[in-house]
């Protein structure tokens, strides 16, 4: 079911009303802005737009993929889907940026590319839920509504590999640096840190340059001019 956070931004990013939901090539695409690319806004993982993605950019066309990241989410709790609310509070989660390395590792074969833009937008947004009697079977004890946006926040644009540094903070490292001395640097778990590791190197903003014992030893990449 498509939420209304889904529909928002597709109103945000399209040329005109209706730029939405626009079929090209044997795909429908959720928008197209004022310069003609193509807008994919993918909540859920990038690996699903993996195939769709690699097939239009063969075809020539300029994709924008907008990403939200979900950095403060409030919960309202409806006693019905009608209303009334019964409780209300600001969750303790928060999405970053960098977490989008979880994802990245699955479309390497597609990020970078000339005519591609991965955008990281930052929004607010009101998850609407509603109580259910818990199954020894199920995983929650609730039942997502709708999603909402309430504002929106930051974007960060990747075009480039060496535009994935940006995201871990530009971290201070020598020359030549195994996971964990990533791992270290980025105060993140070693398995969190070789699947950065490993992205960095497959988008091309690392080289290999050797092993230490079993670990492998990375360097970065020179920095290049964006397209």
């Amino acid at each position: 079911m498509e939420t209304s956070l889904h529909r928002e931004l597709k109103s945000v990013f399209a040329a005109k009303p209706d730029a939405v939901e626009v079929p090209v090539d044997g795909y429908r695409i959720d928008a197209v802005d004022n310069n003609g690319w193509l807008i994919e806004i993918q909540h859920a993982s990038l690996s699903a737009l993996r195939h769709k993605v690699s097939q239009l950019l063969t075809l020539g066309h300029q994709i924008r993929i907008i990403k939200p990241i979900l950095t403060q989410k409030w919960i309202e709790t409806l006693e019905s889907r009608q209303g009334p609310v019964l409780r209300r509070r600001k969750s303790p989660k928060s999405a970053r940026e960098r977490d989008v390395f979880r994802e990245l590792i699955h479309f390497t074969q597609v990020f970078p590319h000339p005519k591609l833009r991965l955008e990281l937008l930052e929004v607010h947004v009101l998850e609407q839920r509603l109580d259910r009697t818990k199954k020894r079977w199920a995983k929650k004890s609730f039942d997502i509504l709708d999603v909402r946006l309430l504002s929106l926040g930051a974007t960060r644009c990747l075009v480039r590999s060496q535009d994935l540094w940006a995201i871990l903070g530009n971290p201070t490292l020598p020359t030549d640096f195994d996971t964990e001395t990533l791992s270290s640097a980025l105060n993140e778990p070693r398995w969190f840190a070789q699947q950065i590791a490993y992205t960095l190197h497959k988008c091309g903003a690392t080289t290999l340059c050797g092993k230490r014992g079993n670990a492998r030893v990375y360097r970065k990449t020179r920095s290049r001019k964006a397209c």
